[in-house]
């Protein structure tokens, strides 16, 4: 097409040297021998580039690239950078494109030579030769680092909307601003040319447009306002493209599909933004998207893949903007037709996307009809399908398209289904069942059948949350007391029974095993021996459940009443090693023989109802892996796995996610677990293996802090990477409770030897010894290759404190040159006074009583600062919350100001802190003010929280 520019030919250069040498390593018979071949070859290059000074620029390019092809076959490269940079000053087009070639594959982020690279790219940049200027672009997008965003984010918008700027260097600077916006969002200020870039999408070259819509549509999600003039320009161009003939797009059309790809990126783009107000707009939009149906409708022009994929590429896309529309009931149906016919597809990606797609159009009121029409298509699907991706979507939209009217037959074939379900979405299917038959359960006996047959099916995967469920709404329902003990009696007398049937049919008999037990089959005696028949063979819990149900039957049925204390009073229950279990048999027996009959009929009368409250088996499912949820049709974000803390004498969990320190554990420590960790004394604490390690120092002033600039995201949050280098990962994880705090490091060995000598020793300066009192468990000095280990470090808070807890670590390790390095680093440790911070409920009148109180001088502290991000709510809200405090809602006047109550605990005393935070949208502006008992404890969380805003 016009503008394009052909790369020079390159005559008489094939590089015949590297030729026989890839020739020389194809040809080894063995890996010693191409072993041998490498280290010939690297000797011979090493010596050239250190003893022949007039090497030309041909052999420079011909010894790079042979070094590239060595670090391709999996060697280590550690010399030839300096020669490679060298290479880019060449006007050579193939000697340049060498030279970035090995940099963006062999130079690492933080190497010495960078700043010559800069420097060299940024000559590339302003060269006349646009070939030159591309390469230069490529090698900032390969690179795609911090440093390359720092450096050049300013300058790439300048090269993009300038006049001068051909076509296929426009695309390359879009697509690489692209990849620096991923790399660091804040580097790319669009607001200065966010019009003129918009203006790309009239550009008359479709790469430059199709380029300039990836960048907008990721900018547009960042700031909408500012791109909003691209929603008229994407819907123009969207409609030249639709309303195409095969000639006007030929250099374009890929098999009879004008320009898919920008289609399907404009089609995306409009997602970001809400159906166009503009009337023509959005006639010509509905026009685009009618005439992408009747395409998709139309017989195929080919019968090549290439084909279909590219048409239904465009016709996902079209439908996912009618989805995000909502407002089209014409267009809505018609979608939901179109896919329709894709679930019988013979293609298995096709059923999956329609099914995927059909589960988001079940939510839509227009829709939602039409989805159901398909209904005994998808429950084929789901008995028929092989592939069990396609299965699970089959499930996700028999339960995005139940209703009352299908509830019991959807219900009904998921059970079915259930039965012979892939073990890896049995515990989803679970929720999902439990979910729709409490939803839509307008007999409440059936909602009983269909969770015990659940209970039946699959008792594995039935969470805690399903079967406490069922008893809550058991308990709340007179009408299904008797039918539920009724059917729990039945079930528990089959000789299969899972123990979730047990503690089900113990809680249910236990409170209503009276309403059955007028018949002779299920007699007060046969319930108690059917229960106990089940008692040896349940888990500890379980048994504790089964006990409290046989004290209740000593208030239900007296004449049982000597049975249940003959089992109560037997060795095993008595002198039980478990002391839960011990302590309630000791205790139900005593009250069985001491109690009189209306104190046990009081202690142990039926339990009341329970509060009603929103099922909390929604959460559980959104918890679960990521699905398509009814209510919004996005995915979850995959939690990664999670890092938990080891118990002393514990291994370390094995790390699987990306990063070697894993620090984002979602799991939560009940609150007893951390009074434990503190109760021995020092020395008690030292003879068991703990070990106290301080080092007296003047400051944290004396040494290098290594994280002075990112150890202050930690005051509102409590775990994430607290130093990170080439050589190791250092991570936390904060957990407290009163003036106690538990700190779990974590370090990620990143080399490819042993760390040796490895010694973390926490220091403390001064009066910082006498405020922190702080226990550290000891480490294997030696780390392996690749491994992470886990140090718990408990921390006691005497008193309040201002200077900041400090470690030092120091360890030898080998370099890639096999030589031993010492590391000595200090960092911060992530411990300040807002840690020992515990939320207070407060009314609006207990507040501003206490406000007034604390209005001395000395006891306020006081500061206006300017805004650093957006002034979102949502964000100030989890910042507030992250402080420690309690954030207390409709107590200030002005609904602006958020208002937050909290005590400080410390050993020695309880310091009573309130916060009042008035952000000023117009101004850009914050002013935070604090007061509390002591005023050095409000200068301490002024100065903490002001940083975070």
């Amino acid at each position: 097409p016009p503008g394009r520019l052909e790369m020079p030919a390159v005559k008489g250069d094939g590089m015949r040297g590297l030729a026989v040498f890839i020739s020389d390593i194809r040809n080894c018979k063995s890996k010693e021998a191409e072993l041998k071949r490498i280290n010939k070859e690297l000797a011979n290059i090493r010596s050239k580039f250190k003893g022949d000074k007039t090497l030309d620029g041909y052999q420079k390019k011909k010894y790079v690239c042979k070094l590239l092809f060595i670090f391709l076959l999996g060697n280590d490269i550690d010399f030839g950078h300096m020669e490679a940079v060298n290479l880019l000053s060449s006007n050579k087009y193939t000697e340049k494109q060498i030279g970035y070639l090995f940099i963006s594959v062999l130079v690492e982020h933080n190497s010495e030579l960078m700043k010559l690279i800069i420097q060299s790219i940024k000559n590339d940049l302003v060269s006349r030769n646009p070939v030159h200027v591309n390469l230069a672009l490529q090698c900032i997008a390969n690179i795609g680092s911090r440093e390359m965003a720092e450096a050049f984010a300013a300058d790439l918008p300048k090269l993009l909307i300038s006049g001068d700027t051909i076509d296929f260097v426009k695309q390359s600077t879009a697509l690489c601003m692209l990849k620096l916006f991923r790399t660091m969002p804040e580097s790319i200020n669009s607001t200065e040319y966010a019009s003129r870039i918009v203006h790309l999408l009239n550009d008359s070259h479709m790469g430059v447009v199709t380029s300039a819509c990836s960048l907008i549509e990721a900018l547009s999600k960042k700031s909408p306002e500012e791109f909003k003039g691209c929603v008229s320009l994407s819907i123009s161009r969207l409609s030249r493209i639709v309303t195409a003939t095969y000639t006007d797009l030929q250099d374009y059309t890929y098999y009879f599909v004008p320009a898919p790809w920008l289609c399907v990126k404009l089609l995306r783009l409009l997602q970001n933004y809400p159906p166009p107000e503009d009337p023509s707009n959005k006639s010509r939009l509905l026009e685009c998207l009618e005439g992408i149906l009747n395409r998709a409708a139309d017989a195929p022009k080919s019968k090549k893949v290439q084909h279909s994929n590219a048409k239904n590429a465009v016709l996902f896309e079209a439908i996912s903007l009618i989805i995000h529309m909502d407002s089209e009931p014409n267009l809505l149906v018609r979608a939901c037709n179109q896919l329709g016919t894709f679930l019988s597809h013979r293609e298995t990606n096709l059923r999956y996307l329609a099914l995927e797609s059909m589960c988001l159009l079940a939510t839509s009121e227009f829709s939602h009809d039409a989805v159901k029409k398909h209904q005994d298509t998808i429950i084929n699907a789901l008995k028929t399908e092989r592939d069990v991706s396609v299965r699970q979507r089959a499930v996700d939209l028999l339960y995005a398209m139940c209703d009352r009217t299908n509830a019991a037959e959807i219900v009904a074939e998921m059970l079915t289904y259930l039965e012979t379900a892939d073990y890896s979405i049995r515990e989803e299917m679970v929720l999902k069942v439990a979910i729709l038959a409490e939803k839509y359960a307008t007999d409440y006996t059936w909602y009983v059948d269909v969770i015990l047959k659940l209970i039946r099916i699959a008792g594995d995967y039935v969470s805690e949350e399903v079967w406490y469920r069922v008893i809550q709404i058991v308990v709340n329902r007179e009408d299904v007391q008797g039918y539920a003990a009724k059917t729990c009696f039945e079930a528990l007398q089959k000789p299969a029974c899972h123990e979730n049937m047990v503690k089900v049919g113990g809680y249910i008999l236990g409170e209503f095993g009276n309403l059955i037990a007028g018949d002779a089959r299920s007699s007060p005696l046969i319930q108690f021996h059917m229960l106990h028949g089940k008692y040896h063979l349940c888990s500890l819990s379980t048994r504790c459940l089964l006990l409290t149900a046989y004290v209740k039957f000593c208030n239900l049925f007296p004449e049982i009443k000597q049975n249940i204390q003959e089992v109560l009073n037997t060795d095993h229950n008595l002198r039980n090693p478990d002391a839960e279990l011990q302590q309630r048999a000791v205790e139900y027996l005593a009250m069985s023989r001491i109690a009189s009959a209306d104190v046990l009929a009081t202690v142990l009368e039926e339990m009341p109802p329970f509060a009603e409250k929103e099922s909390s088996l929604l959460a559980k499912l959104k918890k679960s892996k990521p699905q398509q949820e009814e209510e919004n049709g996005e995915k979850e974000k995959k939690t990664r796995p999670s890092a938990v803390m080891a118990t002393e004498g514990g291994s370390p969990a094995a790390n699987t996610s990306s990063s070697l320190v894993d620090v984002d554990s979602t799991t939560t420590q009940k609150e007893s677990s951390l009074s434990d960790v503190f109760q021995p004394s020092p020395a008690t604490a030292a003879a068991a293996g703990w070990i106290i390690e301080f080092s007296e120092i003047s400051s944290a002033g004396d040494h290098d802090i290594v994280n002075t600039t990112d150890y202050l995201k930690f005051v509102t949050k409590n775990n994430g990477i607290l130093y990170e280098d080439d050589i190791i990962q250092i991570g936390c994880k904060l957990e407290t409770r009163s003036n106690l705090a538990r700190l779990g490091m974590f370090y990620g060995n990143k080399t490819g030897g042993a760390f040796t000598d490895f010694k973390p020793t926490t220091l403390a300066g001064g009066s910082l010894g006498v405020q922190l009192q702080v226990q550290a468990k000891p480490l294997d000095t030696v780390v392996g290759a690749g491994a992470q280990v886990q140090q718990l470090i408990n921390i006691v808070c005497v008193q309040e404190f201002t200077k900041q807890l400090v470690m030092q670590l120091t360890f030898s390790y080998h370099d890639r040159n096999s030589v031993v390095q010492s590391f000595d680093k200090h960092l911060f440790l992530p411990i300040f006074i807002n840690k020992f911070f515990e939320g207070t409920e407060m009314a609006s009148e207990q507040f501003f009583s206490r406000w007034k109180a604390l209005s001395q001088p000395a006891q306020e502290a006081q500061k206006i600062f300017p805004a650093k991000s957006a002034m979102e709510k949502e964000n100030i809200r989890t910042k507030l919350s992250g402080l420690g405090s309690k954030l207390l809602d409709d107590v200030d006047p002005n609904p602006e100001n958020y208002v937050c109550a909290g005590i400080v605990h410390t050993q020695h005393q309880q310091i009573g802190a309130l916060v009042r935070l008035e952000p000023n949208i117009q101004a850009k502006m914050y002013r935070l003010t604090i007061r509390s008992s002591k005023g050095t404890v409000s200068k301490q969380l002024v100065d903490l929280l002001s940083t975070q805003f």
